[in-house]
């Protein structure tokens, strides 16, 4: 069974960004990134309608965290602590030493290599130090841009579900891509 301790938390530095503790003071900036119909379009999730939701995002990230059942990094600018994106294992498969990553970044901050500088540091996390064996990501097909990260971090896809997934009154197709841990 796969261990995992998040306390202290562990923040990460990159070039450019800093990976750290999500907070209450992000709710306003999570909820522009989470009610902007151009970051939601692809995650198969209700758009927020309110800081409240984002506040209650919040809290199931801050339990996931407390129960060392998931973590996620506010994703930020060095020179900026604003929120800028979030990455991290929401969910750890911890009998299968598995986890899923998900991510999202600020629609103006597309584009600009960041969430690839992001999503080397939290693999890399994943691997080195939550010693997970293998990370998922599911997608939705006509997300490109999240796709090409993907193949661009070395995830394959494994599968490709019809229909499997309801939301918003239809029923809608998902990929899953993983990366499994190199072999040593």
């Amino acid at each position: 069974m796969l261990t995992v301790n998040f306390d202290p938390f562990p923040v990460i530095p990159t070039e450019r960004l800093l990976l750290r503790k999500i907070s209450d003071n992000d709710a306003n900036e999570l909820f522009f990134i989470r009610s902007d119909k151009r970051t939601m379009k692809y995650l198969d999730r209700p758009v927020a309608k309110t800081v409240d939701d984002a506040m209650e995002l919040i809290g199931r990230i801050t339990g996931d965290l407390t129960n060392n059942n998931g973590i996620t990094w506010a994703i930020t600018l060095k020179d900026d602590p604003k929120l800028a994106g979030t990455i991290g294992y929401w969910r750890i498969d911890k009998p299968n030493h598995r986890a899923e990553i998900g991510y999202m970044i600020h629609p103006g901050l597309q584009g600009k290599g960041l969430m690839q500088e992001a999503m080397s540091a939290v693999i890399d996390y994943g691997f080195s130090v939550m010693k997970i064996h293998s990370i998922e990501a599911n997608v939705n097909p006509a997300n490109e841009a999240s796709i090409g990260i993907l193949e661009k971090n070395d995830f394959v896809r494994e599968a490709y579900y019809k229909e499997n997934y309801y939301f918003d009154g239809q029923f809608l197709d998902t990929l899953i891509y993983s990366r499994l841990a190199l072999k040593k």
